[in-house]
């Protein structure tokens, strides 16, 4: 005798966030730094995730409309049909964050600006934290579980170190949270 299958649980949603994923040879430098940190200063929440300039951040969404959020997503059309990204020395958000700084241009702060807008309007995703704070765009190698400590440590020997990597970005990529990491889930090309 089978067992009664188990009424889907209406209630479950899973996380998601949005982000430009660089090509895999800026992916292995930005993971090895990654590793660095983890293994210099104890700090490796930074490695949860593949190097990623968020887009729009972490958000929840009901697993029964998965479709309607996939869909939805794969109409948007921003305006400029590649991103050129440039990634260039180091930054840092006091006391815990330390990331490859990313040029701020314009076609990269345009389509931010138009993905938030396009999330508000067709799916009611809103980060509250934006208000706040304008978008800076970085990719992160250590925070959250770098120590203060650490932090006075470590910006000291990245503060004037030098990184430049270039990348033209086509694609956003939606990651969802596994319960333990985040894995990019789908490429939403838009070129």
């Amino acid at each position: 005798m089978t067992a009664p299958a188990t009424p889907p649980n209406n209630s479950s949603q899973s996380r998601y966030f949005l982000a430009l994923i660089p090509p895999p040879d800026i992916q292995a430098e930005a993971t090895a730094l990654k590793h660095y940190f983890r293994e210099k200063f104890r700090s490796q929440a930074a490695l949860k995730s593949p190097p990623h300039i968020t887009l729009q951040a972490p958000f929840t969404w009901p697993d029964q409309e998965r479709d309607r959020l996939f869909n939805t997503l794969a109409t948007f059309r921003p305006s400029a049909s590649s991103i050129p990204v440039h990634l260039s020395g180091f930054g840092a958000f006091p006391p815990r964050v330390i990331f490859l700084a990313v040029q701020p241009a314009s076609a990269l702060m345009q389509l931010q600006a138009e993905l938030s807008q396009y999330l508000a309007k067709t799916l009611g995703i809103v980060d509250p934290k934006a208000r706040d704070r304008p978008f800076r765009p970085h990719l992160t190698v250590a925070f959250r579980d770098l120590k203060p400590v650490a932090f006075r440590r470590a910006w000291p020997e990245f503060e004037r170190q030098s990184a430049e990597y270039r990348f033209t970005a086509t694609a956003i990529v939606l990651l969802r949270h596994t319960g333990q990491v985040w894995e990019p889930l789908r490429d939403l090309k838009y070129s």
